[in-house]
């Protein structure tokens, strides 16, 4: 906060003491005073008034209540409660200003203008502010014309969304590729270069408008609701991000097995079908943590049969056995569902005589025609209907041993406008049905199944959705370059906006005339380094890899040993996302906001803090020009060639792998291989530390828990190690230490230290001052040796070059 002096804080107390209780004078123009009540303040105009409320000091809300309505508390993405802040409000002739540690608002009496500001500097203020038109209300605001702009959920319209009028209606794009203005996710939600955001709190179906009419304007464009924003702002992305999560809920750890390889595809028709296909992973000794199975498992064909919800007999006799067959592998089995009850389907009786379905306006069960038959759809807001929902969950969960749900077409797909829920029209609450149905399936298992984290893939949600442990993909895209190409920008942003696992069907999902081994070795390369690692696609061309010619399964069986052999990493970076709502993939930006340069850039991407991915999604590609970031030096993670950060530089690619490079001091824990996550310990680990003799100090983490307990770190069930690394003349100090969680014993462990980037050979190493052994390759330039190391203690070891 900006010092001031004494004198300055007593006239704000006098002004505080005075004005506290009510504004009694008269006014003239749209501003009619203001009050202090209940930690809230009250601004009161000619035609409503405002009421801000203070989250934190870097979340202010304001909610705009026109004359004649009552303020509607219920918000479906805010988690977190108002506090009580220090607020000093100042009133003078022209201006009303309220001032906190954190964000200031001003506002100007006349003409009406309401401003917020951060540190002295603006973030945002509202142009025109409230508008209502015949047909919807707007909440208006002013721009920057510099300032790049980010959010309004997934779309493939290039990084910064200005320029755009979005709508808000989530709806699926089948085959996409270059360009999509609507997609599965439609988020009220813009966050801007200055390092602020702005949350529009309402649920209804609507548009952003990000400057169209290149007037420097925001207009947030809705039927109704709620007029209620919040704006955040951040001291920096890292920051902003912990903040958002900290408003709308933090993304709980997945169990860890969701880390590993998908067999996925559209689908598997039988029981004998899916047994086969595992058991070629078994036989190519492919590593394998889940099989998802698609549509058939309740029916025998594509359209008909949505809604049975139950094992078809025919094709998959005997279900529980192979469910347990598989679990005996350490493979897991994820079953597809859908809202959709068809009129052809087995529960429609049921689902009619138990109430359990939207409505029309008379009361009638809503029927209506989509691609898969003439359908209800289930009313998860009507409490017969989610419990009816979620007992099919719990049964399949308990007594099949399923360990995965994926919830498919939940935009929902066809959701007409004149359909009622329990709550509101389908317009209304359109936008938060996947939102409130990845909630009933989270909020079950807690209930039900409060010893299991779980597993929830969803094709649309919400502000928020990311707290119910939602697992988001990036729809239908085409199986092509051009598919491939727009899937780092849809990551990142959605990663910017709370929702960090959002990932792609690996290989392209929609159409593909005949298979293309490059593009589909290319886009599993790209999943190392990307959320969720799921090939999946329509079934004419086989998504997995054991399906293919021996130099295609090749490259893909090196792809998916690298995956596992990160899983340190990755679940570290899992691990960020939860406790402080860090992006699993980020823009290069992020740490370099006054770097213009980056702000448009998606085509390569930090992965966590330590790895720079540039994913090749173009066919023959021999070379790429890739921007390295200033400030550090870079390795290449497979050759170890050093790269100077602070420009564009032109690296060659090879077939085997994409090009990943590590930042200077870099600590990159992994391990040996492993066939599954069942496998999974880090009582012997390997730890890579790259050596750079510019960067003076560094450090990394690596978490650890049993990778199934909810809430783990909460409850103290976990160990978090740390590497510290100090360069002290000629010498090199790294610093192991861990923090053991109460509910966690400390582990004996085995560290084998690789040290990259060491052209001579040591003159010694110590550790805690005895000296040992070493290996130094000449070759390579790498120095490596093996720490046992009891994490209760801190252990140090000295190198001296």
């Amino acid at each position: 906060m900006r010092k001031k002096s004494t004198s300055y804080y007593i006239l704000i107390l006098l002004f505080f003491i005075v004005t506290c209780i009510s504004c009694k004078k008269e006014y003239e123009g749209p501003y009619q005073g203001y009050k202090v009540e209940d930690n809230s303040v009250e601004i009161f105009k000619d035609t409503g008034k405002y009421l801000i409320r203070y989250y934190s000091d870097k979340i202010v809300e304001t909610s705009f209540i026109p004359n004649g309505e009552q303020f509607n508390p219920e918000s479906h993405a805010v988690v977190k409660e108002p506090v009580k802040t220090k607020l000093f409000v100042l009133e003078s002739d022209s201006t009303l200003t309220i001032q906190t540690n954190g964000i200031d608002i001003s506002v100007t009496q006349n003409p009406f203008h309401i401003s917020y500001s951060y540190k002295g500097k603006e973030l945002i203020s509202e142009h025109k502010g409230y508008i209502k038109t015949d047909s919807t209300e707007v909440l208006n605001f002013n721009l920057d014309k510099d300032e790049v702009i980010y959010g309004a959920g997934a779309r493939v319209v290039g990084m910064n969304r200005r320029g755009k009028r979005l709508q808000l209606y989530n709806k699926a794009h089948y085959g996409y590729e270059t360009y999509s203005e609507l997609m599965n996710f439609t988020m009220p939600l813009v966050l801007s270069s200055k390092v602020y955001a702005v949350h529009f709190d309402n649920a209804p179906i609507g548009y952003l408008d990000i400057d169209s009419k290149d007037d420097n304007t925001l207009s947030y464009e809705t039927i109704n609701g709620r007029k209620t924003y919040q704006v955040l702002a951040g001291d920096d992305w890292r920051d902003l991000m912990d903040q958002y999560t900290e408003l709308t809920g933090k993304q709980p750890l997945p169990p860890r097995w969701a880390l590993g390889n998908f067999a996925s595809r559209f689908g598997y028709h039988s029981e004998e079908e899916t047994r086969e296909t595992i058991s070629k992973f078994k036989k190519d000794s492919i590593p394998l943590d889940a099989v998802v199975l698609d549509i058939y498992w309740f029916g025998k064909d594509i359209k008909g049969h949505m809604g049975n919800l139950e094992f078809l007999k025919d094709s998959f006799p005997n279900p529980k056995q192979m469910i347990n067959d598989f679990k005996s592998q350490g493979i897991k089995t994820v079953l597809i569902t859908e809202p959709f009850v068809l009129k052809t389907s087995k529960k429609w009786e049921e689902a009619v005589q138990k109430g359990i379905l939207g409505k029309t306006a008379q009361g009638e069960p809503f029927t209506y025609e989509f691609y898969f038959g003439n359908t209800g759809i289930i009313d998860i807001y009507n409490p017969k209907g989610a419990e009816w929902f979620w007992n099919i969950y719990r049964d399949f969960t308990k007594e099949y041993g399923v360990a995965g749900w994926w919830g498919d077409l939940g935009e929902p797909e066809v959701h007409p406008s004149d359909l009622h829920h329990a709550t509101g029209t389908a317009d209304q609450v359109h936008n938060i049905y996947g939102h409130d149905w990845a909630k009933l399936i989270n909020e079950g298992y807690k209930k039900d199944f409060a010893d299991q984290r779980p597993f929830i893939l969803m094709r649309a949600g919400y502000s928020g959705s990311q707290r119910f442990g939602m697992i988001p993909w990036s729809g239908d895209v085409s199986r092509s370059w051009k598919g491939l190409q727009p899937q780092t920008e849809i990551a990142l942003q959605m990663g910017m906006q709370g929702l960090g696992y959002m990932h792609s069907d690996l290989g392209g999902f929609a159409g593909g005339e005949e298979f293309d081994p490059e593009l589909y070795s290319r886009w599993l390369q790209y999943g190392v380094f990307q959320p969720v690692f799921r090939p999946h696609a329509q079934e004419h061309i086989a998504p997995e890899p054991v399906f293919h010619d021996q130099k295609t399964k090749a490259l893909a069986k090196k792809s998916i040993a690298l995956r596992y052999s990160l899983l340190p990493y990755n679940y570290t970076l899992a691990f960020d996302n939860h406790t402080q709502g860090m992006p699993l993939m980020r823009p290069l930006f992020f740490d370099k906001k006054e770097n213009k340069e980056l702000y448009d850039i998606s085509f390569t991407y930090m992965w966590g803090d330590d790895l720079l991915v540039t994913p090749v999604v173009k066919p023959g590609v021999v070379s790429m020009d890739i921007p390295f970031p200033e400030g550090n030096n870079w390795y290449d993670f497979f050759t170890d060639k050093k790269i100077e950060g602070g420009s564009y530089k032109t690296v060659t690619v090879t077939e085997e792998h994409i090009p990943v490079f590590v930042k200077a001091g870099g600590f990159i824990p992994t391990i040996n291989p492993i066939q599954n996550t069942e496998e999974y310990t880090i009582k012997t680990f390997n730890l890579h530390f790259y050596y750079d003799e510019t960067t003076k100090e560094s450090s990394g983490t690596l978490y650890d828990d049993d990778g199934k307990t909810p809430d783990a770190y909460h409850k103290g069930a976990f160990e978090l190690l740390k590497f510290d690394s100090k360069i002290l003349d000629n010498k090199i100090v790294i610093t192991l230490s861990a923090t053991t969680g109460k509910s966690y014993i400390a582990q004996q462990r085995n560290v084998n230290l690789i040290i990259h980037n060491i052209s001579v050979q040591p003159k010694s190493i110590q550790i805690e001052e005895k000296p040992i052994s070493f290996d130094w390759n000449e070759e390579n330039n790498t120095v490596v040796f093996d720490i046992d190391w009891n994490s209760s203690k801190t252990k140090q070891i000295y190198i001296e070059l």
